[in-house]
């Protein structure tokens, strides 16, 4: 079988896999979050974080709840870190040092899980699994708490209540996450990934000194780190590593875990506002977009020119011989396209069109099919700016879903979108200005700019992934990508948490003649073309710095 026809199965059997999870899973979701009951487990979670579940929140209460909580669990995080080495489980590590501690802490905390580190050489079980692994539910929760509450802010009129954030979160970790990761753990462990609290071993001798490994409850991590779309590695090489991604189907079954709880939120979202062909109008979306980026990707990586691309079949250059060139392009754009960050190839090695394609994915805002929670919220603030270009197209007040779309409205969705640019460019024009910061640059040239410029897209649109050519375990970078991701994940929650309580306020209007039907192929084209034009354009000077100059010099 040719490589090529190889990676055109796996995409089929994925798109298979997630058409028959998507309408039992977003009804399941749709149902959790509009249930009245409570779990005796969440009652006593309830009772032991002090929270009232049945009080209903505005969305200044809600936004209190989402930063409070994140808030506490940066320096809860922060501080496992600073105290590991005097902690049992620690494997003999040290403490890890402030800057990275805080930046790790943020990463983590802001579903980011960018890593400046080597996992296997610096966390100990204790942080690893009793503070990374616990980061990857909640904070996979909170994105989802945050999409259903904009879903009520539609669904909703003539209140300003949003739900409760705390009944939000118990319920998405513990109904929603929880499950699905302990089915996905055994299955990850049956294909091969590890599970244990083993400590380091060497295993073998090689070129005159020994190497060594550790073990760790690497399947269950694993797992959430795909489904909550975290993608914060125990391993330093992430999902390429043998004992966190052993072989093809593991490959295939991770890429289904990262795009399954996002895509099947357009379901819950189409249930909730009471029209499942809304929900599918927003499916359509992200399901193009995916589509096409999986496309181009296998079509640049495959057809590579010159004696070596011949030889391998392709750009095999930074990738596992065990997956290949069609499942490493299609993982590589289902993590850049949600926020997961986890890689199993390297994507620095990508042909310049391909690491181009992967940076574009992140800039768009990670809306096809996004990360769990943001991709939904991300993707209907895109479909109120099309609502609103529509509008003033044909000279009407723009409405969605029998909203109208004012002055207030618009400006919150405005003001979501050039957050993440205003960071990115930002920050990455500043490392080029100091001194400093451009010393950790391993390539120069377009591919050097590259390496910074993702670094801060994949920082301040909360992906994760590196390019892996940037010494980025700095100070400046610490820093600086630190602050990015905690703005980049926490200030567009305020714009969408302040538009929910605006939306539910509103008395809905009725439909007429003239009213923009959002749930056909004209609205979801229409979608596709804003997304491209007033996301992608946005970053097109620096795209064409960086990998448009390497792959049109290629």
């Amino acid at each position: 079988m040719s490589p090529v026809l190889a990676g055109i199965l796996q995409l089929l059997a994925l798109v298979v896999a997630l058409g028959l999870s998507y309408r039992p899973l977003g009804d399941y979701m749709a149902k959790v979050y509009s249930s009245e009951k409570h779990l005796r487990p969440e009652k006593w979670i309830y009772k032991a974080i002090g929270a009232n579940p049945n009080v209903e929140m505005r969305w200044p209460a809600y936004l209190r709840g989402v930063l409070a909580f994140s808030a506490v669990s940066v320096l809860f995080l922060y501080l496992l870190q600073r105290l590991q080495g005097s902690l049992p489980g620690s494997l003999g590590f040290v403490s890890i040092d402030p800057d990275q501690a805080f930046n790790t802490a943020a990463s983590f905390v802001a579903n980011t899980n960018w890593q400046s580190y080597y996992g296997e050489q610096a966390m100990g079980h204790v942080v690893q699994t009793g503070g990374l692994a616990v980061q990857n539910f909640v904070s996979a929760a909170v994105g989802i708490a945050v999409a259903v509450a904009l879903v009520r802010g539609f669904a909703r009129s003539r209140t300003g209540e949003l739900g409760n954030f705390w009944a939000d979160l118990v319920r998405g970790t513990v109904r929603i996450l929880l499950p699905i990761s302990v089915i996905g753990a055994l299955v990850l462990v049956a294909t091969g990934a590890i599970q244990n609290f083993s400590g380091i071993h060497e295993v073998g001798q090689f070129m005159g000194g020994s190497q060594q490994w550790n073990g760790g409850a690497v399947a269950s991590q694993e797992v959430i780190k795909e489904l909550g779309t975290n993608g914060g590695g125990y391993f330093n090489a992430n999902s390429a590593h043998p004992f966190e991604n052993p072989n093809g189907l593991s490959n295939l079954f991770e890429i289904y875990l990262i795009l399954v709880i996002p895509f099947a939120l357009t379901r819950t979202f189409g249930r909730m506002v009471g029209s499942i062909r809304q929900g599918y109008a927003i499916l359509a979306t992200m399901a193009t977009i995916w589509l096409v980026f999986t496309g181009l990707m296998m079509w640049t990586e495959f057809a590579g020119k010159g004696p070596a691309f011949e030889i391998a079949g392709g750009a095999m250059e930074g990738k596992e011989t065990r997956f290949g060139i069609g499942a490493s392009a299609i993982f590589s754009v289902a993590t850049t396209l949600t926020s997961t960050g986890a890689v199993n190839s390297f994507h620095s090695s990508n042909t310049g069109f391909g690491g181009g394609i992967n940076l574009l994915g992140m800039q768009l805002g990670e809306i096809a099919p996004g990360g769990v929670g943001s991709g939904l919220y991300g993707m209907l603030i895109m479909a109120i700016i099309a609502v609103f270009i529509a509008g003033l197209m044909v000279g009407r007040t723009p409405e969605y879903l029998g909203k109208k779309i004012g002055t207030r409205e618009i400006k919150f969705a405005a003001l979501y979108i050039l957050i993440t640019p205003a960071l990115v460019l930002c920050f990455t024009a500043a490392s080029f200005v100091l001194d400093t910061p451009s010393h950790s640059m391993t390539n120069s040239g377009a591919h050097g700019f590259s390496e910074i410029l993702y670094a801060y897209t994949s920082g301040a649109n909360n992906n994760g992934s590196a390019f892996a050519g940037l010494n980025a375990d700095t100070q400046w970078f610490n820093t600086t990508i630190g602050i990015a991701m905690l703005l980049g994940r926490f200030l567009p929650m305020v714009f969408v948490l302040a538009l929910a309580g605006s939306l539910a306020e509103q008395k809905p209007v009725p439909e007429t003649a003239g009213t923009l039907r959002t749930e056909k192929p004209l609205f979801t084209g229409l979608l596709v073309g804003t997304i491209l034009i007033v996301t992608g354009l946005t970053y097109f000077p620096a795209l064409a710095l960086g990998p448009l100059a390497e792959g049109l010099a290629a």
